[in-house]
């Protein structure tokens, strides 16, 4: 028997495949819209990982080179190993990959009519509603460290006043960790 198999039952497995193919529809501007709603589950609700865990799954993935929607599969691989990850990766790929395929058709026969400018119009906020969203998840386990906390807001302003790669704003928070500020 396999080790992931002594804390997680396929039940387990099948529930973290199921929610994530579900968010996998609701991932408007990508997965990473959706990382308030895997924490409630993998954190509150199933307890499968603490904050800091999933905080630290995220940053990994994030900092490695590649696809932004590696951090699903770092998520599902800290909950049940290899099995994990294949379960969250496929529920999240599945779903948004073929609606995506089917709607950039659809939308791109009809790109002038009212209806799908307007459409487009109106997803701007929400992407950026689920951005910030995000934002405040992950930034909680900062919360009561104040060279976190003033990190966390420099990066804000930088990003909302300049045209600034937020890269660098990622180099600042790596030089502060590194020396204990952050």
């Amino acid at each position: 028997m396999t080790a992931w198999l002594t804390t997680h039952s396929w039940a387990d497995i099948g529930a973290l495949f199921g929610h994530f193919l579900m968010l996998s529809f609701l991932a408007i501007g990508g997965a990473i819209t959706t990382t308030p709603e895997m924490s409630r589950f993998l954190v509150n609700e199933r307890g499968w990982l603490t904050p800091p865990e999933f905080t630290a799954s995220i940053a990994i993935a994030q900092a490695a080179p590649g696809p932004n929607v590696l951090f699903v599969a770092v998520l599902g691989w800290n909950v049940a190993g290899p099995v994990g990850a294949m379960a969250a990766m496929t529920g999240i790929l599945i779903p948004s990959t073929a609606l995506s395929l089917w709607a950039t058709r659809w939308g791109q026969a009809r790109k002038d009519t009212r209806g799908v400018k307007a459409f487009t119009a109106g997803l701007a906020p929400v992407t950026i509603g689920l951005l910030i969203a995000t934002g405040w998840i992950l930034s909680g386990p900062a919360t009561g460290h104040v060279g976190s906390m003033l990190l966390v807001a420099m990066t804000v302003v930088v990003m909302v006043r300049t045209k600034l790669s937020p890269m660098w704003m990622v180099a600042a928070g790596a030089i502060a960790g590194a020396i204990g500020f952050a």
